[in-house]
């Protein structure tokens, strides 16, 4: 039984393409610079953000944790998202490594902030209070593409109190697809940019932290002391280059995946689902709390795996075609009978 799993878009596996890529890798020594299929997916990175540098990262969490090291000090502030992943599951690793301090504030629906909420947070110079250095976005935020317009009202805020910007783009490439712009038509606003290799793009492990030389050359160092120097590591990069040559326009097909998916379930009356046209691979339901085990129970007899209980989030993502999403739906409507 083929299983189809819902749970994230990190649960996805290397194409058979892509193993030949990684196979067929030339590598070096990375610390020295001398990887060639890195030095490869670190320039198309930047090619095709827009930015002057770009270092290879392990993780999502350690290519945001090099973006907040780099951008403060110790005893600096970061204004960020209550529910921003940046904040809320990476392990408190900015105050944890780096001593820098969080001032976390409510993400409105659209996954933008109140910038008079902002600007309210932005701590006086004044040696009562933690410098604050930095303002960091989401996009996509729970699957929402932030809308385009928003992004030149944020530099401008930035550039207004002094402070850098930082995007988690984990799924900069979703929210790209989505609006029908370039990446580096988001990726402009911003000082530095994280990029996850592993989720929606399908490779089975890496991010890239891309932005201004000054910051990628702090990377480099913190990578180091983080302990993410990595040696012959083409054969990971190579997944990644294979993947930003080839598995970014097809994101589409999960965005569309997830609006059948929405429509499928709304006709459960059971079910409440969360779903806007700013979606990308995202469908988020709210099930009676009665269900919510049975429910998750019934689906992985029948070889459909998601996550959540009340809150129940669905994935879409390149393991998952339309023959999966209708036969989800099929399962969803027979245990709902």
């Amino acid at each position: 039984m083929k299983y189809i799993d819902l749970r994230s878009d990190t649960v996805t596996r290397p194409t058979k393409a892509m193993r030949t890529a990684m196979f067929e890798a030339e590598v070096g020594d990375d610390v020295y610079g001398e990887d060639p299929t890195v030095n490869e997916l670190e320039r198309l990175s930047t090619e095709m953000l827009g930015t002057e540098s770009a270092i290879f990262a392990s993780s999502g969490t350690q290519s945001n944790l090099l973006a907040l090291m780099s951008h403060c000090s110790r005893g600096d502030e970061y204004i960020v998202g209550q529910k921003a992943h940046i904040y809320k599951y990476e392990g408190g690793g900015a105050a944890v490594l780096g001593a820098i301090q969080p001032q976390p504030l409510d993400f409105r629906e659209d996954g933008t902030f109140d910038l008079k909420q902002v600007a309210a947070a932005v701590k006086p110079d004044d040696f009562h209070f933690a410098r604050t250095k930095l303002l960091c976005l989401e996009n996509t935020h729970n699957g929402l593409a932030l809308p385009m317009d928003y992004f030149y009202k944020a530099k401008s805020f930035t550039e207004k109190y002094g402070l850098s910007l930082h995007l988690d783009g984990a799924r900069i490439f979703n929210a790209a697809v989505k609006e029908n712009v370039s990446a580096k038509e988001i990726a402009k606003h911003f000082d530095s940019i994280s990029v996850c290799l592993s989720k929606g793009l399908g490779s089975p492990v890496g991010s890239v932290l891309c932005g201004t030389n000054q910051v990628i050359q702090s990377a480099r160092r913190w990578r180091k002391v983080l302990g993410g120097g990595m040696r012959q590591v083409g054969i990971l990069a190579a997944a990644g280059v294979y993947a930003l040559k080839n598995h970014v326009e097809r994101l589409a097909e999960d965005h569309e995946n997830a609006l059948i998916l929405a429509k499928g379930l709304e006709e459960i009356e059971e079910l409440q689902v969360n779903y806007t046209t700013a979606q990308t691979n995202m469908v988020f339901l709210e099930a009676a709390k009665d269900y919510a085990v049975s429910l998750s129970e019934h689906l992985a007899q029948k070889g459909i795996l998601i996550w959540g209980d009340e809150t129940i989030r669905l994935v879409t993502h390149l393991d998952i075609n339309e023959e999966d999403i209708r036969r989800t739906i099929l399962v969803f409507k027979e245990f709902f009978k």
